[in-house]
């Protein structure tokens, strides 16, 4: 395996020192374990930001860049009037 060489300040590498005893590890491990971390998650994240963008130029869904969302469209479906609704109370009521 190959080495690098870090500078760090004294402070900080005396702090990860402890950390890593009273984690039973090592400084190298730390780094080399929150490298393979950020490394992966970077990763995910560009496969999922790729997913994403082929989810949506793959969907059928095209309302095309001159549409403009109403509030009684995106609640039409979801939200029945009051006469339909015997349960709900009035603003009046006590």
């Amino acid at each position: 395996m190959p080495n690098i060489t870090l500078a760090l300040d004294e402070e900080l590498l005396g702090k990860a020192r402890v950390y890593a005893e009273k984690k039973g590890t090592t400084v190298n491990a730390l780094v080399r374990t929150l490298l393979g971390e950020t490394i992966d998650q970077d990763e995910r994240r560009e496969s999922a930001r790729r997913k994403l963008l082929e989810l949506s130029e793959q969907s059928t869904a095209r309302l095309g860049p001159e549409y403009k969302w109403n509030r009684e469209e995106i609640y039409e479906d979801r939200v029945l009037p009051r006469h339909q609704r015997p349960d709900l109370r009035s603003i009046n009521e006590d």
